[in-house]
């Protein structure tokens, strides 16, 4: 029998453990999270403050829709504001996203094999991160939302009277399957439908909640291929908008 070999040290003398379920190193994931994430949030602040529109031809920026435009003494407010305080709500209290970001941000091990860095009591759940307790309620208003990108997308394939079809119709149709995997495999969902303790009392909102969980299982992937999507999608129409892609029919 093949014995195990010993862990290598690390330069203060202790062993180094490593996650078993995975050959990733641990600082790996953390980094990544916040690199990825933090970009994403510099991104979506200075479009929603500094961008007036997000509309070229029968494409709509999902940072914009749906589209609101106030002015106060002749100064339009940044229609985005109106828009991101709702998935902005949304992911800032997913379960995954919680897991994700104090895992990297706050540099906490993704695995129970790996040693907490000694930093007192944790009482986040009570205090600090006390918000992710209104998930529930960013959900409600996430369906609403879900519900205007669907017509967005449904709406670009007519433009000025005739059927249209270029690469955005088929961007926006992605984002919003991707936004759908994210958004319906979401925990709170979830819970919402199988929240019994008697499944065979209630066959309908069993055969939801498993149709979440389906979903729910690749939950991870689901956030953050619908957030790289919803950020690409918005590039490829702010570069329509800005002329870097000029127009063409395949538009």
């Amino acid at each position: 029998m093949a014995l195990s070999q010993p862990a290598p040290a690390s330069a203060a003398g202790a062993p180094a453990v490593r996650n078993p379920q995975s050959s990733r190193p641990n600082w790996l994931y953390p980094t990544a999270v916040v690199v990825v994430f933090s970009a994403f949030i510099v991104y979506g602040v200075v479009v929603g403050l500094f961008e007036t529109s997000g509309r070229y031809g029968p494409y709509l920026s999902p940072f914009f829709s749906p589209e609101i435009y106030v002015r106060i003494g002749g100064f339009l407010i940044p229609p985005g504001i109106w828009i991101a305080p709702f998935p902005l709500a949304f992911r800032l209290t997913c379960y995954y996203y919680r897991k994700a970001y104090y895992r990297g941000f706050l540099w906490h091990p993704r695995s129970c094999a790996v040693a907490e860095p000694h930093r007192g009591s944790y009482r986040g759940e009570t205090r600090f991160w006390l918000f992710n307790n209104l998930h529930r309620f960013a959900l409600y208003a996430i369906i609403v939302q879900m519900a205007v990108l669907f017509y967005d997308a449904i709406a670009a394939f007519y433009y000025q009277g005739a059927f249209h079809l270029g690469l955005g119709n088929l961007i926006l149709v992605v984002n919003v399957v991707l936004l759908s995997g994210y958004t319906f495999g979401c925990h709170a969902l979830r819970h919402l439908f199988g929240g019994t303790d008697c499944f065979s009392c209630h066959r309908v909102r069993y055969q939801l909640w498993k149709g979440v969980t389906v979903l729910n299982v690749n939950h991870e992937v689901w956030a953050w291929a619908s957030m790289l999507s919803v950020w690409g999608t918005d590039v490829y129409i702010r570069l329509l908008i800005h002329g870097v892609i000029p127009h063409g029919p395949w538009n």
